[in-house]
């Protein structure tokens, strides 16, 4: 098996507020994305989006998410 090197975590703040929202927002990203490991936290002051994977570039994220109306930006 060939290295493939550390996963990273990647946490978005967002202003995304509803669970039916945020599910849609979840099949978009995995289709777009779906070597990556994606979930939201709601319950999260911050509206947390947590993505993990080898490959994840913020840029994209935030690009997209934002053609669907939504804010997000990364967490450091």
């Amino acid at each position: 098996m060939a290295y493939e090197g550390l996963k990273r975590v990647e946490v978005f703040k967002t202003n995304v507020s509803e669970e039916q929202d945020a599910d849609q927002l979840l099949v978009v990203l995995l289709q777009n994305f779906p070597r990556l490991e994606i979930n939201f936290d709601l319950e999260d002051c911050d509206r947390i989006l947590r993505i993990e994977g080898h490959a994840v570039s913020n840029e994209q994220i935030i690009a997209l998410l934002s053609t669907y109306g939504y804010q997000c930006s990364a967490l450091v």
